[in-house]
């Protein structure tokens, strides 16, 4: 299957939204925009994640795509640990432990980490289902959703989230287009503003959360043929390099917070939002590029060149 630039257009605005809501200023200023956009960004992303896992490639090849992701959950959140029990942030750590250090590393991670412990989680299962078991499609994905099910009644992961990586591997093992599943739609804006203004449907657990998914993944789909030359490009790079900007992000929107003080003019917070989008993606794309020019990408992400050119 070819790069879908549609779904690189999804990761690009789902990213940016992440590294926005992560500001702390921007998250306590629009604690109901927050609210919205978490409901349906990391969704999103699993939804994509699911559809694009490449099952099809051999045992050692799959090995290797989840050592990649695995040795940057390591040392990122390995990292991220470490800095909450020395800097004053709201996941702040009092004591670091042995116990507590593998109790956040391998159960309950901080920060946005847990994303990669998730897809992880999620894929290793169905490559075993869908490659090695002599079964029809559809007793795979029963098995699949009982994999899901005994991670959450174990505790591992919560079922929200592997439903919808769940989601995007029906889509692709159906052999459908994932535009024609989301459906591009002016008027889903119509059901989106609906749905957000009952709180009850911002929590991706619920139906109308799970709505809110589909319709807003529909009207960012209505938009993308109305993005041309330029910002098209600079949009569809941002969405094929969004895994160093959701590992190396936090580094830079805890830095941030030092321009506020140069900014209580502007009450609404878009000078710093715009300002600290600039600084987070340009600095952890800049983070990636020294990477692979120092072959630093071959050991932290198992490849040759972090970024997608």
């Amino acid at each position: 299957m070819g790069r879908l630039s549609e779904l690189d257009f999804l990761k690009c605005v789902m990213i940016i939204l992440m590294i926005s809501f992560h500001l702390v200023y921007i998250g306590d200023s629009y604690p109901y925009a927050k609210q919205v956009v978490y409901t349906f960004h990391m969704p999103v992303f699993l939804i994509i994640s699911g559809f694009l896992m490449n099952i099809g490639k051999p045992a050692a090849k799959f090995c290797k795509t989840i050592a990649a992701f695995l040795v940057p959950y390591i040392i990122m959140e390995g990292g991220y640990i470490f800095m909450a029990s020395i800097v004053p942030i709201r996941e702040h750590i009092d004591s670091l432990t042995p116990a507590v250090f593998y109790e956040k590393m391998v159960l309950h991670p901080l920060g946005p980490y847990w994303f990669l412990r998730t897809l992880m989680l999620c894929s290793i299962p169905y490559f075993i289902i869908f490659r090695y078991l002599p079964i029809n499609r559809g007793m795979k994905c029963a098995l699949l959703v009982i994999a899901y099910v005994l991670y959450s009644k174990a505790g591992i992961v919560a079922l929200t989230m592997p439903t919808y990586f769940f989601v995007g591997v029906v889509i692709r093992q159906s052999n459908s287009v994932f535009t024609d599943v989301f459906r591009p739609m002016w008027l889903s804006l119509l059901f989106i503003i609906v749905l957000v203004t009952e709180p009850q449907n911002l929590d991706a657990r619920h139906i109308g959360g799970g709505l809110i998914v589909y319709f807003v993944t529909s009207f960012l789909l209505a938009i993308y043929p109305y993005i041309k030359g330029k910002l098209q490009r600079g949009i569809l790079f941002i969405g094929r390099n969004t895994l160093p900007l959701f590992l190396f992000s936090p580094i830079f929107t805890i830095l941030c917070k030092q321009m506020l003080p140069y900014l209580e003019f502007d009450s609404t917070g878009m000078i710093f939002l715009f300002l600290s989008l600039i600084i987070c993606i340009s600095g952890s794309l800049a983070i990636a590029w020294a990477m692979d020019k120092t072959n630093i990408s071959k050991y932290f992400f198992l490849k040759e060149k972090a970024l997608n050119l």
